[in-house]
Order: C-alpha cells, then structure tokens, then sequence
C-alpha cells in the first residue's frame, strides 16, 4: 500500500468506476464480501455480530486495513434481529433467535398467498399486502386482518366513522409494533451512512459497490414470499395465465418501488439476487416464459431511468448465457456464483462488466500455489480488455484467513497484466 487513505480513495473508486465502464482499470479491482468471517476473525459470535453494529464496523475496518483490497463489506441487506423481534417474523430466523448464536440466518419458506387468492392479489397487491400478507409473516401484525379496505375511505367524511377499526387493541398493537420498527430503522440508518463514511476515511469507497437498492425478479418476489418453491412450480401447469398476470403486475410496482428509493437515496446501482433463474430450476421453455422476459423488462425501465442493474447470478447461469445478451451493452453488471467464469467472458466480455466467481472452495481448502494460480487465470483472461471485478463466488463466511491475503495480493501482482 502506498499514498494517502485520500490518494487510494480516488485511485480504488477510479478503478471501479473504469470497470463498471468495461473500459481496461490500471488494475483489475478486487472486493472482499466478509460476512460472517468477521465473526470468526473478531472472536465473537455471530448473534454479537448482529446485535452489536459498532464492534461489526470496527471488525470490517481493521480487517479491510489488514487486506487492503479495493472496497469492502461486511453483513448486507438485513438490519438485525431486533425488527423481527418487535414484529414476531415468521420469515426469517436470526442467531440467537430461533437459531444457535453462531448459526447464520435463515429464511424460512411458506406458502404465504394460497392458489385460489390470485386474483384478489392481481386485483389490488395494496389491499392483500395489507390485510393479508402481512399479519401472515408478522405475528404481531396479525391486527390487520380486521381493517377495512382503504378504498372504504373514498367517502371522505362520511367514511371516518370507519377510523374507529383502529381503536381496537389488536389493531393498536400492530401499529405499534410498526412504530417500534420505524424507530429502531431511524436509529440504524443514520449509523450506517455513518460507517461508510469512516470507510472512506480509511480509502475504501461506498459508492462503488453494487449493493444499492434491492429488488427481485418478479418470478423469485413470487415464489420466495407468497407461493413457495412448490407452489410456484405447480402454478406454471395448472394456472399459468394467472402467474403471468401477477408478474407484470408485479414488474410494473417493482420499477416503480425501485425509481422512488433511488430518486429518495441517490444510489445508482440496483442489486437483483436471482433465486430461481438458474440451470436446474426449470427448463429453457418455463425460463423463455416465467422468467427472462419480465426481469429483461424490468432492467430495461431501469436502465432506461439512468440506473445500472446489478443481477446476482445464483447458482449456475451456463445454459442461460446467449439470454443475457439481449441486455444493452456495457448498462448492467452482473455477479456470478457457480458459472463457468472462463464462458461468461466469451459469451458476455462485451456486454457486461463481470464481478465475482472466485471459488470460496479454494480459499477455504486449497493451497497458496492454486490460489495464486487460479488468480492468475482469471486475471489474465476474465481482466483482459476490462470490465472485470474480482470477488468470490459467494460470502466468505469460511474461507482461510491466511488464503484470502494471498488472492489479494495475486490479483494486485496479476491484475496488471490486463
């Protein structure tokens, strides 16, 4: 390491920004996606680690010093335990909570809209969201259930006679669950703009990562919170014009829900984890219908609105590559998990920039020698000509301290060759 946390700032987000531009980087860039290892580096469990963001910050700070990679991050995308407390989640099982302190969270998968409630959720998602949905997944939510619908209040005054619904305790107790949460994101949110400016102070930059505003595909929103992997599957045979129609509604809500977060945060970049898209989910048939052309519709009103997708290509994309190509060049990036990194270069090199498929297997069972080798390889040919971000295949929760020092600095010592 060499110059100022200043000096490295510009140079690491240059570095980025030019891979992002599928443009050639003085060097490929490297970014380390911690997670949990932080747990295991610091000495604490990972309830701590959620419990307790200050030591979480402090952890990714000394150990993003110690590594000195391009950019850094620790646990992404869930706040913590408390908010599922507060709200008796259904959904999601933390450390320490339904789970042993050094177990990571889990989702728990259900069947949250049934079969026959199709059309009430095509009609109006608002009103089943409300009233339905959500005292499903929150037990402390389930108040809800006795509300009226919103459009009773279209009577103006005349319908405020219905306001006394919120008077009833259940109800009560649900909106004060909900203000409960408000008040703890109020607290955490300003901590983590908080902690990303510290990591700039260091020489690390925030706003390259990929990590902006979330959304799902319209297939996985889906089948991941309301039908469940098996009902989903048996909706594309038994009622696939009402799976259809509850994608493009979802589709049209989506782009909507994700231009407001952006126009509100300022972020650029729009993360997509695809739970469901992948070689051994369904056919290429069931993908040409259920699948590619809603999310491809979707990342175009994105692309469209001055936004760079980011799709994370969960499990293995191989057979599904040739799609991809439909997308506009050098407007998304893509990260991928378990393709052939060496056939996503050839197909997709001048399309999109590439980020990630470094084995998490090698740094957590291989030597220093094939480590550096593979580091080699994917430098000198995923790197060649740009518009490659190197990173792991998925978080690093069991990888070998020791190991990832020397895929650091390989891909420092072999990224230049590009």
């Amino acid at each position: 390491m060499s110059g100022s946390p200043e000096k490295l700032l510009e140079e690491r987000r240059k570095r980025f920004l030019d891979a992002y531009a599928m443009q050639v980087p003085d060097r490929v860039p490297i970014m380390l996606n911690f997670s949990y290892m932080l747990a295991r580096l610091g000495g604490v469990t990972k309830q701590e680690l959620h419990e307790n963001p200050d030591k979480a910050q402090e952890l990714l700070e000394k150990w993003a010093l110690y590594y000195q990679p391009d950019a850094a991050f620790g646990l992404v995308g869930f706040g913590g335990p408390e908010p599922s407390r507060i709200l008796n989640d259904r959904q999601i099982k933390w450390p320490g909570y339904g789970l042993g302190p050094n177990e990571p969270f889990q989702f728990v998968e259900d069947e949250h809209m049934k079969v026959e409630e199709y059309d009430e959720f095509i009609e109006d998602p608002t009103d089943f969201t409300l009233r339905k949905f959500l005292p499903r997944i929150y037990g402390a939510l389930e108040g809800f259930t006795s509300l009226p619908a919103l459009t009773s209040m279209l009577g103006g005054y005349v319908a405020l006679g219905n306001l006394t619904v919120l008077n009833a305790p259940p109800v009560r107790s649900a909106l004060d669950a909900l203000f409960k949460t408000a008040e703890w994101y109020s607290r955490i949110m300003p901590k983590m703009a908080e902690y990303a400016r510290r990591m700039e102070t260091l020489g690390f930059p925030s706003d390259v990562l990929m990590f902006g505003v979330t959304a799902l595909a319209p297939f996985d929103l889906l089948g991941d919170t309301l039908r469940g992997m098996r009902g989903i599957f048996f909706d594309m045979y038994r009622c696939p014009d009402k799976l259809l129609a509850a994608e493009e509604k979802i589709r049209r809500f989506t782009v909507k829900d994700v231009l407001q977060t952006a126009r509100m945060t300022g972020l650029k970049f729009v993360f997509i984890p695809l739970h469901r898209g992948s070689d051994g989910f369904m056919s290429l048939e069931q993908f040409e219908t259920f699948y590619w052309p809603q999310l491809k519709a979707m990342m175009l009103e994105i692309i469209d609105a001055g936004l760079k997708p980011c799709p994370f290509y969960e499990g293995v994309w191989d057979q599904r590559l040739e799609y991809l190509r439909e997308l506009p060049m050098g407007k998304t990036a893509g990260m991928f998990q378990n393709s052939n990194m060496f056939k996503v270069k050839e197909v997709l090199g001048d399309v999109m920039t590439i980020i990630g498929g470094f084995p998490v297997s090698l740094l957590e069972g291989g030597t220093p020698e094939e480590v550096r080798e593979h580091t080699r390889k994917m430098c000198k040919v995923l790197g060649k000509n740009g518009g490659f971000i190197m990173s792991t295949s998925t978080v690093m929760d069991e990888c070998d301290p020791e190991l990832v020092k020397v895929w650091v600095d390989a891909t420092k010592e072999y990224g230049t060759d590009v």
